[in-house]
């Protein structure tokens, strides 16, 4: 992944706010590099603690927003907002941190899997079916209701998979985070972290009151790949089923798992060139690679200045931040709101361990730092979302002699604080991108319900048949 995006003559704009931005290269001499990194800090810290914030919608449905929620709608507000925008340039270099960021985010992510592949290797045969039913759902009956909907290329990156945080580094490694299949993403994943859980527990409910599957396929087919979602989900299901709660917690969390974990491989490999190849066929949309030179010739055919402005935001794209300052930003911020989430979270009086903390950070940042090198040996025929996960499911098993010293640091880091900051990056980044984002709009309502319900109930039918075919 290269943060240096090439730079082309910019077009004419009708805006003076469009005006090039000319090469624009960001060192710690660079005040605005400074006040970004203070904004972004500062963001992200607001909301770590404001933290969850629970709704009810009744007795047993719960609207939770979390962190994340507020750190994303801040940032798109601050970059975004008609009175006084941040700076493009601005813009620019917080989607540049956000691209490493995200493959940061998989390192983390990767230490998870390591500890439990055991479990995924003892998983039985029902348990590891039900991943199809995941990866067919949303393309089956999501991506299709999205180009009936004219959603456009987004609708490739809103329904290749319910779009959980792994979603981010494999779209942008493909696309781009400047393209309309990451905003599909975008829009799906704060659709998904705000009506998903509700969304999966009134479809378990129902599901549950016609009685035709097993609660044990019931819960294999709640591991959408979402930590909420899945909970959500258990809920409902030991609720109805109190005497087998320790099972269903028990599929639950083995098959969010597995989902998690083979979800980014069938995810890069499978489910992105599919629902690219199914987009194409059913739409008919052969341009999803323009160039942009091409994407001028375009809006110069038009006489839609929208048109040219988004052309314009696109061509004059030339900032650059050398990665060892990307770096050392990400740390330091890390660390910092890692240690505003402690205390938000932790018992009066308790210590924060700065050294662990900083171990950890500085464990990711050199999985992420090396994964780039060696997916730029291979010329990007591996991903590095693919690298990194991979590695740090390695160091973090018991095969690699130090996996325990390397679990405690990368542990001492929060996760939830991790989605706190890259969120609060990408909205930072978002106002250029604003009015991409409004040609979404309501559709990913439909699309969105869509998407979580067919992954829920497609996981949960096939997990019923293997269930039923293994028991025989």
């Amino acid at each position: 992944m290269s943060d240096t995006p090439s730079h082309t003559p910019a077009v004419a704009s009708p805006s003076a706010s469009h005006t090039p931005l000319g090469n624009v290269e960001m060192t710690f001499r660079d005040k605005r590099l400074w006040a970004l990194s203070a904004i972004l800090l500062a963001l992200a810290s607001v909301a770590t603690l404001i933290g969850e914030v629970d709704i009810p919608l009744g007795t047993t449905v719960t609207l939770t927003l979390l962190p994340m929620i507020w750190a994303i709608l801040g940032g798109a507000f601050i970059s975004g907002n008609p009175w006084k925008a941040l700076p493009v340039p601005w813009q620019e270099a917080a989607g540049i941190l956000m691209n490493m960021a995200v493959l940061i985010l998989g390192a983390r992510l990767s230490f998870n899997i390591g500890p439990n592949i055991p479990t995924l290797l003892d998983a039985g045969p029902a348990l590891l079916l039900q991943e199809v039913g995941h990866l067919f759902g949303t393309l089956i009956l999501a991506l299709p209701l999205a180009v009936a909907l004219k959603m456009g290329p987004a609708t490739i990156g809103a329904t290749f998979s319910i779009d959980r945080e792994p979603a981010f580094a494999m779209v942008s490694e493909r696309y781009g985070s400047k393209s309309p299949q990451y905003q599909g993403v975008l829009s799906m994943y704060v659709f998904g972290t705000v009506f998903g859980a509700v969304i999966i527990s009134l479809v378990v409910s129902i599901t549950m009151g016609f009685g035709l599957l097993d609660p044990l396929a019931l819960a294999m087919g709640s591991g959408v790949g979402s930590g909420s979602m899945m909970a959500a989900a258990a809920a409902v299901i030991t609720n109805g089923h109190p005497e087998m709660a320790d099972q269903v917690l028990a599929m639950a969390a083995t098959s969010n798992l597995i989902t998690t974990v083979l979800g980014l491989y069938v995810g890069i490999w499978v489910a992105l060139p599919m629902a690219d190849w199914l987009y194409r066929k059913l739409s008919g949309n052969k341009d999803l690679a323009l160039t942009k030179e091409q994407m001028a010739k375009k809006a110069e055919l038009t006489d839609d200045p929208e048109a040219e402005a988004k052309v314009a935001r696109l061509l004059t794209s030339s900032v650059r931040i050398p990665t060892w300052i990307t770096v050392t930003i990400i740390f330091v911020v890390g660390v910092l709101v890692s240690l505003v989430d402690y205390f938000r979270n932790s018992e009066p009086g308790a210590t924060f361990n700065w050294g662990a903390t900083a171990a950890g950070w500085a464990v990711m940042l050199v999985l992420t730092i090396g994964s780039q090198w060696v997916a730029h040996l291979t010329k990007g025929k591996i991903p590095g979302i693919a690298i990194v996960m991979t590695a740090g499911a390695y160091f973090s098993s018991a095969w690699f002699p130090w996996s325990e010293q390397l679990l405690t640091a990368v542990d001492s880091t929060n996760l939830t604080a991790i989605i706190t900051l890259i969120l609060a990056m990408a909205g930072l980044s978002l106002g250029k991108d604003l009015p991409m984002l409004k040609t979404i709009g309501w559709k990913i309502i439909p699309v969105g319900i869509v998407a979580v319900v067919a992954s829920f109930l497609c996981a949960a039918v096939i997990a019923e048949f293997a269930l039923g075919f293994w028991a025989v």
